[in-house]
């Protein structure tokens, strides 16, 4: 973490705003990458609800997480026009170029990979993104190709 005074200076405007616990959570996690476990008491206390209460909504939440990322996204797309176009195929070749299994950082920090659930690209599916990259029609055989973009 980078410093508990940033924490504080979230949490305040997040409770001078009354935004909630998912607003706080957003707001930690775009400075700080995650949202440490560590800050749950924290971020409780700010905002005058259980650590239950925050550690639920952490949770429930796929995009939020509670470790730092890689210095790159990968989430492959899993919705039903992706699904019917086989991204399982492609999530499957990340999976063995990279190394690692869904939700997992590559050695070294490179890569984190990820699923989502439609990327509102199903006209071109399937669809990955990489960063804020978006890309269509991927097959398993652009994995490497595309992950190379990524040096």
């Amino acid at each position: 973490m980078r410093s508990s005074t940033e924490l504080s200076e979230i949490l305040e405007r997040c409770r001078s705003q009354s935004s909630g616990i998912l607003s706080a959570l957003l707001a930690v996690q775009e400075a700080l990458g995650h949202v440490p476990v560590k800050a749950i008491p924290e971020i409780a206390g700010a905002l005058g609800v259980t650590e239950a209460d925050v550690a639920g909504v952490l949770s429930y939440y796929p995009d939020l997480r509670t470790r730092a990322p890689g210095r790159h996204v990968v989430r492959v797309c899993m919705g039903e026009s992706c699904t019917a176009n086989h991204c399982g195929r492609v999530l499957r070749e990340f999976q063995e170029h990279l190394r690692v299994d869904i939700g997992e950082t590559t050695p070294g920090g490179r890569f984190t990979l990820e699923k989502v659930y439609c990327v509102g690209n199903c006209a071109v599916s399937p669809s990955v993104i990489i960063d804020s990259d978006l890309y269509g029609r991927v097959a398993p055989s652009h994995v490497h190709e595309l992950l190379e973009r990524y040096g």
